[in-house]
């Protein structure tokens, strides 16, 4: 079975709370964006395997996040072996979400190919158990998602009309990286109503990504890219998550970018 994880962008990310365990509580929304990366399994001959091509997938020594999605339903249903392939086209450690996305579509997939007949809230309670962004995977709508990610409610919005380039300057960020620089604060705007306005000024001012400021000071150059995607026409434009990657949303299709273009991951996306 062969299946086409895509990529998200947050839009405005509040981190409200540091939480007893160790996380944080955010306000968010998360928008997917049609970027994708390949995932595929056949049944195997022998033991289950795990294989990618494409970007080159780091390991800290644990199982890849598709491998482990496909594990936790074995635990629950007689799953047979399969064989799996990866192939990663959207860059990772980039805040878009592509391993989350990877792991939840192979939930779904499996649902699907051995018809385990589960609804999306059950995979979204196994999702959970993955990591935080892959619960809004499930629907693969844009929704806000609260608590420490994993409580994601939909969401009637679209950007169906705008154009987006998104650039990853090849920077790793990591999560707890970018946590440790930011204070959690209550937040100063309701992030749904700024969002609903879809007044570009009030965007802005107000739909901010609390990791940009500690994140720019120790990485200048996103705050250039930033700059760069306003200065060419962007209505709005942020860094996604907790970073690097930086995106700018244009309402005519913009020209490519060529200062950009030739020194990063570049791509330029209708919506």
């Amino acid at each position: 079975m062969l299946v086409f994880p895509n990529a998200k962008i947050n839009l405005g990310l509040q981190i409200t709370e540091r939480l007893p365990n160790g996380y944080h509580s955010i306000n968010t929304c998360i928008y997917p964006i049609p970027l994708k990366d390949a995932l595929e399994f056949v049944p195997a001959r022998k033991k289950t395997s795990f294989n990618s091509s494409g970007s080159s997938i780091p390991t800290d020594g644990k199982d890849n996040l598709v491998l482990r999605a496909y594990k936790l339903l074995k635990r629950d249903f007689q799953l047979p072996e399969i064989d799996i392939h990866l192939h990663k086209n959207i860059p990772i450690g980039a805040g878009l979400g592509g391993g989350s996305a990877d792991a939840a579509f192979m939930l779904k997939a499996l649902n699907e190919y051995f018809q385990l007949f589960l609804d999306d809230s059950i995979l979204e309670d196994y999702a959970s158990q993955l990591g935080s962004d892959c619960p809004f995977f499930i629907a693969n709508q844009p929704a806000m998602a609260a608590g420490t990610g994993t409580d994601v409610q939909s969401l009637d919005f679209n950007l169906s009309g705008l154009h987006m380039i998104l650039i990853h300057p090849g920077i790793h960020i990591s999560t707890q990286e970018a946590y440790s620089g930011v204070t959690p604060k209550a937040p100063s705007s309701d992030l749904t109503e700024v969002l609903l306005s879809k007044d570009f000024d009030r965007w802005r001012d107000e739909l901010v990504n609390d990791f940009e400021e500690s994140v720019f000071e120790k990485q200048p150059l996103l705050a250039e890219i930033k700059k760069e995607l306003y200065d060419h026409g962007a209505v709005y434009a942020a860094m996604s998550g907790s970073g690097s990657s930086i995106f700018g949303l244009f309402e005519d299709k913009p020209e490519d970018i060529s200062t950009l273009n030739s020194k990063f991951f570049y791509k330029n996306l209708s919506l």
